[in-house]
């Protein structure tokens, strides 16, 4: 089916809703199944966002949205759908890849609210002890002495 011949799932809820479509075919494919509907002469597959023929992986998921939307009697065709090949078919890898991205930002931004948390408390506790910002750059200043002494040595044993 090419994609003109496609219908969009706002559209078929609104033709559902009007009382308007006559039937719906669900057809079994190697990669799920796919709703065919019927509207006076008409017969358009379900598109997902990008105009693509919209399959689902599941019978029962296709199921329960299609009685979500009303339309609870359809025909099923599985002669095309191979149970083996669908158990073999992998999710999505960049999918899968965008989710656990999503997982890991949220936990971290879980984990950076906690730490601004935990940082505006103690700066607020009466009982914290401040440190100008002179002495830091006074004891900055020892610490770079230190080392540049360390690597002057172990450049005078190396050499």
């Amino acid at each position: 089916m090419r994609v003109s011949d496609t219908i969009d799932q706002a559209t078929l809820v609104n033709l559902v809703q009007a009382g308007t479509v006559n039937g719906a075919n669900v057809i079994g494919q190697p990669g799920g199944w796919e709703v065919v509907v019927r509207y006076g002469r008409v017969e358009k597959a379900l598109s997902a966002k990008r105009g693509q023929v919209r399959l689902f992986r599941k019978l029962d998921t296709l199921d329960n949205f299609l009685r979500g939307i009303g339309l609870a009697q359809y025909q099923v065709d599985a002669r095309k759908f191979d149970p083996e090949i669908h158990k073999s078919l992998r999710t999505n890898d960049a999918a899968r890849e965008r989710l656990q991205h999503a997982h890991a930002a949220a936990a971290y931004d879980k984990w950076f609210s906690a730490e601004v948390e935990q940082a505006i408390q103690e700066a607020d506790d009466p009982n914290t002890k401040w440190i100008s910002n002179d002495d830091v750059k006074a004891e900055s200043a020892k610490r770079r002495a230190i080392w540049s002494q360390r690597a002057k040595a172990q450049q005078v044993s190396v050499g």
